[in-house]
């Protein structure tokens, strides 16, 4: 072997042997994991309980740093203008990856382009709640109850523009009833609920966290959830698909996502860290206590259900004319 060759031999070695020990080392110091919500919340309760598990795998400490504000955006837009070198990570969701995009035309960050997809966490039903002293105990028969009694039957949101608003308003426009029924936005998913249960609004779309302990208790009628399979919190409850309307999905999501450019070294071991900590008795107990499914999928996967959701929510939005108050 030349001189030559063996200096290039030598050099491509050091190259390699370099970028191995980078992905064995890392992470080297505390990573930053930005929850795009206050702290305290539902949302943020599930992005901590992830990022404990993931500082025992990882060996350094995940730092929370809240940016709530904007339905998600604020924090997502500091994800995707941070440095991709594996410091920072977005717990990313339905609302900044899915209905803010679609709601809003003008975003300081493209969800697709400006992302490295790692893996999905959590997957959060929403579900039809009726009050219980209507005669109705599926989808069939609500909506055969709100044809045959056009605009006597009132449905509750969060509000104009909001997440439930979505949930609900795509399943009035399926099952074909959005001009047999009315609209009552309230001020959050809380007064929804306690509307529907006083009987203020007869039907309610929103997420099964919120809303368990009251259908246990026969506060609430549960008809049927929104994801793409059953619960296991109610497995006795269909999804809306089985009842009759194929086109129907509304669910929240948890992701983890990096800035676009990470190295795939970096991706693919906080991936690895995540299914760990995502499959581990302990998450996965605490998960399903908060009402989320815990699950994984690869950063392909993830990829391919990102853009599968973003188009059906502009797709939905679209149609059905929802905008941001």
């Amino acid at each position: 072997m030349t001189t030559v060759h063996i200096g290039v031999a030598l050099a491509t070695a050091l190259v390699l042997g370099t970028g191995s020990v980078h992905a064995q080392s890392y992470p080297t110091r505390p990573v930053r994991m930005i929850s795009p919500n206050p702290p305290g919340g539902a949302n943020d309760t599930i992005a901590r309980v992830l990022a404990a598990k993931l500082a025992e795998t990882l060996g350094q400490q995940i730092v929370i740093d809240n940016r709530g504000g904007g339905g998600g955006v604020i924090g997502a837009e500091l994800a995707a203008a941070a440095a991709p070198d594996g410091y920072t990570l977005l717990a990313g969701s339905v609302s900044t990856h899915s209905f803010s995009p679609a709601l809003n035309k003008k975003l300081n960050y493209d969800p697709v382009k400006d992302f490295a997809p790692i893996s999905l966490f959590g997957i959060a039903q929403n579900v039809l709640v009726t009050n219980p002293g209507l005669a109705a105990s599926n989808v069939t028969q609500l909506v055969a109850l709100a044809k045959s009694k056009s605009r006597s039957l009132n449905y509750a949101s969060g509000g104009t523009g909001s997440t439930s608003h979505y949930a609900i308003a795509l399943f009035v426009h399926l099952a074909g009833i959005e001009n047999d029924t009315v609209h009552i936005p309230y001020k959050g998913g809380a007064p929804s609920v306690a509307a529907t249960m006083a009987g203020e609004t007869q039907f309610y779309f929103g997420p099964l966290a919120s809303m368990t302990a009251q259908v246990r208790a026969g506060k609430l009628r549960a008809l049927a959830v929104g994801g793409l399979k059953r619960s296991p919190q109610l497995p006795d409850v269909p999804t809306v698909a089985e009842s009759g309307l194929p086109a129907y999905q509304s669910f929240g999501w948890f992701g983890m996502l990096a800035p676009a450019k990470t190295p795939l070294r970096i991706i693919t071991k906080v991936h690895s860290a995540l299914v760990d900590a995502v499959s581990s008795a302990d998450v996965s107990q605490k998960y399903l206590q908060l009402g989320v499914d815990p699950v994984h999928n690869t950063p392909e996967q993830m990829e391919r259900f990102l853009a599968d959701q973003l188009a059906r929510y502009r797709k939905a939005v679209k149609e059905l004319d929802i905008r941001a108050e």
